[in-house]
């Protein structure tokens, strides 16, 4: 399905109301030309060994290329982290960002979930003591092919991007990445992931449930877990419009206009002008503050790039935004000068360190040609809901791209029993948020936090996620 841009609005991560001023791109050939690399048998030689600035790790980790198609020379880059004690005993969680086009090495593994975090020098790393692989082995994928550093070599494959593209590349890759570390393929599984893969993870975790009644091709998936996620298209947009009116970033005559005219369940909205302009009106407001976290600093770094920079990108409302991590706004340029150094490609097993492969946090290129994006994920929902899968669902309150109203809104469309009703959960004797429990559901919140919440909340949210891997409510005493 060829979508219409005003239509992906509301799509998380990538936000293009005005597409008069496109950003300048390093051509695919440029950027993700080159052979394949062949891979070893076993995961050895992906181990990662002299990755600059590293800080003192007891754990492995490994990064390299999976091949998901060997006509095409498609090939998606992973990096995995063991778990920091215990990794035979636990757990494998499978981490995917958004956009599409976003990477969930450049976000997940450094600014969010993973072991190192980056430094604003760009140059160095530092420990993450709320690491996700406490409780987890950790692997963060970047998909689908152009991102980060995830290719083709047949550059038609750029032109068919979608979700069940990219759900079907991420199956092969699974399946393709058990043969390289094959002691985790009865392991429990879990998918994780944030904003537009709110469509990722439930297409993934479909996919595996359908094919897993096929005994040879079975992996043992056990839940999934959602923050901020892009859930159904007409909820989504509604929740926009009305978080926005509700924390006072637009006039009550602004809000009122757009209920009026702004038919959001229709998939003709942008036929309407009126409509149009008034939503226009809300990213206006929006430009001049963070939209993924109405109450902190946006980026004033001078070293901003003019060209391919997606801090400014997403302050500048003829622009895409894309998404930005917690406390420091200006950390997605920190990603971007550190997995561009020659050192730091040849220790990822990339390149050869010294012909280097453009990085980008975000590729417009591949938001720019997505051609299929499932209206709403409600109907997966049911079917996994009904197979017995664990789905738990957050959401930062203060983000205003995939607000908490609008995964409220798309939720509610499942008229699920409630089992346990509204009330607070707590970490460290404070509140962290809210949660209720349905039936084949939970729902929570975190109070503060943004739309990369881990970013935000890091202690809380590794309490919520070991509450997630084992089954049981987020506390609710102090």
């Amino acid at each position: 399905m060829a979508i219409v841009l005003k239509q992906k609005l509301f799509c998380p991560l990538v936000l293009a109301l005005l597409l008069s001023i496109k950003p300048v791109l390093s051509s695919r050939h440029k950027q993700y030309g080159g052979g394949e690399r062949k891979l070893s048998a076993g995961g050895n030689g992906d181990l990662v060994t002299d990755l600059p600035g590293q800080p003192h790790a007891d754990f492995k980790h490994y990064a390299g290329y999976v091949t998901v198609n060997e006509t095409n020379g498609r090939a998606l880059f992973y990096w995995f982290y063991e778990a920091m004690s215990k990794p035979d005993e636990k757990p494998l969680v499978l981490w995917l960002n958004g956009g599409p086009g976003c990477s969930s090495v450049g976000y997940g593994a450094t600014q969010e979930i993973g072991p190192f975090l980056l430094e604003a020098d760009g140059k160095s790393l530092k420990f993450n003591n709320f690491s996700w692989n406490r409780e987890a082995n950790m692997l963060f994928l970047e998909s689908p092919v152009g991102v980060g550093f995830s290719y083709s070599n047949r550059t038609s494959d750029y032109d068919i991007l979608g979700d069940d593209f990219t759900a079907n590349d991420a199956y092969n890759f699974l399946h393709n990445w058990f043969f390289k570390f094959p002691s985790y393929r009865t392991r429990k599984f879990y998918i994780a992931g944030e904003s537009y893969a709110g469509k990722y993870v439930p297409e993934l975790a479909e996919l595996i449930h359908d094919k897993n009644k096929d005994p040879s091709l079975h992996i043992n998936l056990k839940g999934i877990l959602l923050g901020n996620p892009e859930t159904s298209d007409a909820e989504d947009r509604i929740g926009f419009v009305d978080y926005a009116w509700s924390h006072a970033v637009i006039s009550d005559e602004t809000y009122k206009k757009i209920r009026q005219i702004c038919d959001f369940k229709s998939n003709n909205t942008w036929s309407n002008e009126d409509c149009d302009q008034a939503v226009d009106e809300i990213m206006t407001r929006y430009d001049e503050i963070d939209i993924y976290s109405l109450y902190t600093s946006v980026c004033f770094a001078k070293t901003a790039s003019s060209n391919d920079n997606s801090t400014q990108m997403k302050h500048s409302s003829k622009r895409k935004r894309r998404n930005m991590g917690g406390y420091d706004p200006c950390i997605d340029d920190y990603a971007k000068t550190f997995y561009n150094r020659p050192d730091v490609q040849r220790a990822l097993h990339v390149t050869d360190g010294h012909t280097l492969k453009n990085w980008s946090i975000c590729n417009y290129n591949v938001y720019d040609n997505w051609r299929e994006s499932k209206p709403s994920m409600i109907p997966i929902y049911k079917k996994l809901i009904s197979a017995g899968l664990r789905i738990w669902v957050y959401s930062g309150d203060t983000d205003g791209r995939v607000p908490v109203l609008s995964t409220r809104y798309s939720l509610s469309t499942l008229d699920l029993p409630i089992t346990k009703p509204w009330r607070s959960w707590y970490h460290e004797k404070e509140v962290s948020g809210w949660y209720q429990e349905y039936e084949g559901l939970t729902f929570a919140t975190f109070r503060g936090a943004g739309h990369v919440v881990p970013c935000f909340k890091p202690s809380s949210s590794l309490a919520f996620f070991k509450s997630f891997l084992l089954g049981e409510a987020p506390p609710s005493t102090k």
